[in-house]
């Protein structure tokens, strides 16, 4: 199946598309990107994404080539025209995508300055999290860590990478970032622990997941949402965690380094959480 992707005001299957050497996110690691999932033909919670990828392009300073509205139309046309087989399907038989927006620095002349930002809009195959992950939880390993510019989804994952050795050795699936005891976030999505009717996230050194926002807005209702600075002790208490992304949904974790997360079983909160995703998502 192919699919199709936007550089700069041109629109070409994404095998064809190609950027120049002397790009600054080539050169010098320079670029900042964010990544959303179409549900029923539709790109999820837009508006909150656009906000984020707006708000990362400033710390970056990099300015946006493109409005809200002419990106979202370049989105919809991607969608039109990309695809893939399989199981995740909007009505009408045409499959729903993944989109990543990457921005660099673009071409510099001398190798460090910005003139003009490159911007890169590509649809992907959406990768789903096996089954067994969700009925059984996942794994992951601690490191002391905090990305850099935390608030600002960079297209450096460098750390993670050289990570992904001593991840698969320890048997697990991902690495939970801590630094002075206290916990930010995992590789690539969020954090939760759950004690009681409390779901406890951490305010700082994060980034602020979308998914992480409307799975706080689906368990309001029911739950108490703690967002504070979150602890390694606090692991020792914690009923049930799970972590929030866009490919993740709501997943749990059962094992925290040589810690077991509650009694190491997939608990009832986070399996009533990733209901009421899915239930949200389908409708």
């Amino acid at each position: 199946m192919t699919y199709y992707g936007y550089f700069n005001g041109i629109i070409q299957p994404t095998d064809q598309i190609g950027v120049g050497v002397t790009d600054l996110g080539l050169l010098r690691g320079f670029g900042l990107f964010d990544y959303f999932l179409t549900y029923n033909g539709k790109p999820f919670q837009w508006d909150w994404y656009w906000e984020r990828f707006r708000h990362s392009a400033e710390k970056m300073t990099l300015t946006l080539p493109l409005s809200r509205e002419e990106t979202y139309a370049i989105l919809l046309d991607l969608l039109r025209r990309s695809g893939q087989p399989g199981p995740v399907r909007r009505s009408g038989g045409t499959a729903d995508v993944a989109f990543r927006l990457v921005m660099t620095g673009g071409y510099s002349p001398d190798s460090i300055s910005i003139v003009k930002p490159n911007l890169l809009i590509l649809s992907e195959p959406i990768h789903p999290v096996p089954a067994e992950q969700y009925e059984h939880g996942i794994r992951v390993i601690l490191d002391e860590y905090v990305r850099p510019m935390p608030e600002v989804k960079t297209t450096d994952y460098r750390h993670v990478m050289l990570l992904s050795g001593k991840i698969r050795e320890a048997g697990a699936q991902d690495v939970l970032y801590h630094l002075h005891g206290e916990l930010s976030e995992l590789s690539r999505s969020n954090l939760f622990l759950v004690k009681g009717n409390r779901l406890i996230t951490p305010s700082r050194h994060i980034l602020r997941g979308i998914t992480r926002r409307t799975v706080m807005d689906l368990a309001r209702p029911d739950f108490q949402i703690d967002e504070r600075p979150v602890l390694l002790s606090d692991l020792y208490d914690a009923d049930e965690a799970f972590t929030t992304s866009s490919n993740k949904k709501v997943l749990p974790i059962v094992r925290i380094g040589d810690l077991p997360v509650g009694n190491g079983h997939v608990g009832p909160v986070a399996r009533e959480l990733l209901d009421r995703f899915r239930s949200f998502t389908n409708s």
